[in-house]
């Protein structure tokens, strides 16, 4: 079972990647740039997984019976 505290350390560590990379500049190598789209897909699954276990709760459910969803249903929301 996942914590909300346990997703935000997470998140935070992985924010600090992405900025680390982000700092080198437009100088980034191939591999440098698939790597930041990976965290930035994986940021967004996270943050939705926090969003989702915030609306369970709302609804009187429990949070750890939600899931992470996949990378493609959460690239594919609508905004």
């Amino acid at each position: 079972m996942t914590t909300d505290r346990q997703l935000h350390d997470q998140i935070d560590a992985l924010i600090g990647e992405e900025h680390q990379l982000r700092a080198t500049g437009s100088g980034l190598s191939d591999e440098q740039r698939q790597r930041l789209s990976q965290l930035e897909e994986h940021l967004d699954t996270l943050w939705d997984l926090l969003r989702r276990r915030q609306a369970a709760r709302d609804a009187g459910m429990n949070p750890d019976d939600i899931r992470e969803a996949s990378t493609d249903q959460v690239e594919g929301y609508l905004q």
